[in-house]
């Protein structure tokens, strides 16, 4: 049977020049970067070069890139490290109603800590308010922290203009941009990001393996300034990030980060193509199905459409059977039962929420496979659909007294 993965938001197949890279460094480079012994020097090296590749990539200096064991511990770091340090100086922080869980579950324990978040709405599509940003901010914020894209949704924010607006107000302004990197360019300067979030598993790396990076100069001048480290121990990662480095993994990670950085436009316009034509194809062919995100402001490989009358989960297994892995969401949060947090701020209605199919799109897709999964996907609609009990007794969309929302 044909296999086709288009989950690439969860995760992303290694590139086979990653695993050799790791392979290599396992066998060759397993010196501990803090020693001081040549095989420990060596290991060093390869940590500083691999910082560079990757600072090279987002227009950042070398030192301003740290090395995480995941997205999830860089936003916790960028978020609680700021709060943390800046409590004496105010204690507010601004996001946005669609995070990923990394941010949104980190923001409401800095509540319990006594901070105070303001969760700013989206509009429809997922994006959010500048006038409301910058109305929002008092002279008690500290940092504002929203999304690049949406993992979901796949909506892309304006982040030049936020990075613009936090500097006016000289607030530091951090990125989850785990979702981002290696698929749109990326320019910390231009776009005035301070802190940004990022994970080498969504870009053909490793797991186990994340990055933050820190402004380190202009008006906040050194880490330690403004960052409380969150693990204290051996003083790795310049203090920041005690734990003995994952050499091979970040090796792996620099590694991906050059393959990207050869093939992102090459790979952005062969995905918007495939994104654009499973869009078209689905929306025009069958019935009760409507785009979630932006039409245009979205990343090249994602699509997320809703199915009305039938859930999410039971298309997921419909396609499994036919050899197409693909999901409902966030894969962080797939096991809750709760309809998901992104589609409820852009306003669906908890029952279409459930609904909701998300195809990404990578490296290794082909038009077969998009043309297989656009021949597999209608029958298995129709016969969901058939055996549901939330489309008997509906209107439908051709009805004239049929009430459509603001997705259509």
């Amino acid at each position: 049977m044909k296999y086709v993965y288009l989950d690439y938001a969860a995760t992303t197949p290694m590139d086979p020049e990653v695993i050799k890279e790791i392979e290599n460094h396992y066998r060759e480079t397993y010196g501990n970067a803090s020693s001081f012994h040549t095989m420990g020097q060596k290991a060093a090296q390869i940590l500083e070069n691999s910082r560079e590749t990757v600072a090279s990539f987002i227009n950042a200096k070398t030192d301003e890139i740290f090395f995480m064991s995941s997205g999830t511990e860089s936003d916790n770091l960028a978020i609680k490290g700021v709060a943390f340090k800046s409590k004496e100086r105010g204690n507010h922080i601004i996001t946005s109603a669609i995070e990923h869980h990394a941010v949104q579950h980190t923001c409401q324990y800095l509540e319990k800590q006594g901070f105070k978040v303001s969760y700013l709405p989206v509009d429809e599509y997922g994006l959010i308010d500048l006038k409301e940003l910058e109305e929002t901010i008092t002279n008690k914020t500290i940092l504002i922290s929203i999304m690049f894209a949406n993992n979901e949704i796949g909506t892309i924010e304006p982040i030049k203009e936020i990075g613009e607006i936090a500097k006016k107000h000289d607030v530091i302004f951090h990125t989850d941009a785990v979702q981002t990197l290696g698929k749109v360019p990326i320019d910390v300067e231009e776009m005035n990001i301070d802190l940004l979030s990022a994970s080498a598993h969504k870009l053909y790396g490793p797991k186990g393996v994340g990055l933050l990076y820190i402004r380190g100069h202009g008006v906040r001048k050194g880490w330690g300034k403004y960052i409380e480290p969150l693990l204290h121990g051996g003083g790795h990662e310049r203090g920041l990030r005690s734990s003995t480095e994952n050499v091979p993994g970040i090796a792996g990670f620099a590694k991906a980060v050059e393959l990207c950085k050869r093939n992102m436009k090459e790979e952005s316009e062969k995905l918007t193509k495939f994104r654009d034509k499973i869009i078209k194809e689905i929306t025009e062919n069958i019935e009760d199905v409507y785009l979630n995100g932006h039409y245009t402001k979205r990343l090249p490989n994602n699509v997320n459409l809703g199915f009305r009358y039938i859930e999410g989960e039971s298309i997921i297994l419909s396609l499994d059977v036919e050899g197409i892995a693909t999901s409902t969401g966030s894969a962080c949060s797939s096991k809750s039962l709760e309809p998901s947090h992104v589609l409820l701020a852009i306003g669906q209605k908890p029952e279409d929420a459930h609904g909701s199919l998300r195809i990404t799109m990578g490296r290794y897709t082909t038009e077969a496979d998009i043309d297989y999964f656009l021949e597999k996907l209608p029958p298995i609609i129709e016969k969901l659909r058939k055996m549901s009990p939330l489309k008997k007794g509906k209107k439908y969309m051709f009805d004239p007294t049929y009430e459509t929302d603001q997705h259509h």
